[in-house]
């Protein structure tokens, strides 16, 4: 058994950062998922798959996952970089590519 414990990214949808500042243990697939021949449902016997444990910190997450003996791997999120963009570049007169409407 073993799990991946990462801080989810930022939705593209929205610009807000919610749903991003816990921390998040999911299990790794057990089982290969199996399609059903007569529906075609996609379907699995492994049932962790379908837990996400939340914590505040990712040394909670670490903890759980030792005490109860859960092999685990942390993905460090990456930071956004902001860029500085001024709305006046897109029609300064030295502009690199021409403008098109």
């Amino acid at each position: 058994m073993s799990a991946k414990i990462y801080r989810p990214a930022k939705t593209a949808m929205q610009s807000g950062k919610a749903k991003t500042q816990f921390w998040i243990l999911e299990f790794d697939a057990e089982h290969a998922r199996t399609i059903d021949p007569m529906m075609g449902y996609t379907s699995s016997a492994d049932t962790r798959q379908q837990v996400r444990l939340t914590f505040d910190t990712a040394e909670q997450a670490v903890a759980y996952a030792q005490t109860n003996g859960i092999e685990y791997r942390v993905i460090a999120p990456k930071e956004p970089t902001r860029k500085n963009v001024s709305y006046s570049d897109n029609f300064r007169f030295t502009r690199s590519q021409p403008w098109t409407h």
